[in-house]
């Protein structure tokens, strides 16, 4: 078990791998391309960047200010950026799989990439074989943008047969483990600088980066 319960979720992005701001720099541009480039944004790709910088920094989401403003549509988006993704730009940690093999409990994947992307990233981190049938998109459930409600979460567990008590979810962003805590979920923040959300609640535990969990699972001091 982990932290009491049978199950751990993961989010995929930033928390099976460490999004550098390099890399964040690069998604930035990749989505302001993808409304430019394939969704015909009457904007250039330097100003369009700038907005989802901005997006991102106001409502945690690049893309919110175009569905509010320039009548984007959230799928659309979603599919275009998804296809641009440079995963081969990701830096695996290593072991990873080896240290993920150990954990004692069932573990998923739940992730805000699509299932295209997902399928990739997990590849490139050499994961893919050990959760080919145990990894969703919340596209799956029909959901193309930033979560606002619980209730992705709550489907995400009856399609897995769980309930959401016996679950750990494991996420950094904070937003995204508001809702999963409202379902019921344990929650766990992966963060990599400081701990910026000490103050909330709804926040079980924090560990700076998914290695030093796994370390403390594989320990049993989150038995």
């Amino acid at each position: 078990m982990v932290l009491g319960k049978n199950i751990v979720i993961y989010d995929l992005d930033d928390t099976l791998y460490n999004k550098t701001e390099y890399f964040a720099d690069i998604l930035d541009t990749v989505m302001a391309e993808a409304l430019v480039y394939d969704l015909g944004l009457d904007m250039d790709v330097e100003k369009a960047k700038k907005l989802v910088t901005e997006s991102y920094k106001i409502y945690r989401d690049g893309g919110e200010i175009f569905y509010q403003n320039y009548n984007i549509k959230p799928k659309d988006l979603f599919i275009a950026y998804h296809k641009r993704k440079p995963v081969e730009k990701i830096v695996p940690y290593d072991n990873l799989l080896e240290k993920i093999e150990k954990v004692p409990a069932e573990q998923y994947v739940f992730t805000a990439s699509d299932r295209y992307a997902s399928e990739k990233i997990l590849k490139h981190l050499g994961l893919y074989e050990f959760f080919k049938n145990r990894y969703y998109s919340v596209e799956d459930f029909g959901v193309y943008k930033k979560n606002e409600n619980a209730n992705v979460y709550k489907e995400f567990c009856k399609k897995i047969n769980a309930k959401p008590e016996d679950c750990v979810f494991v996420d950094d962003s904070y937003s995204n483990l508001e809702f999963a805590k409202e379902a019921g979920m344990t929650t766990v923040r992966i963060y990599y600088h400081n701990n910026s959300t000490k103050d909330k609640t709804f926040i079980d535990y924090a560990y700076k980066g998914i290695e030093s969990f796994l370390e403390d699972v594989l320990k049993g001091k989150a038995s």
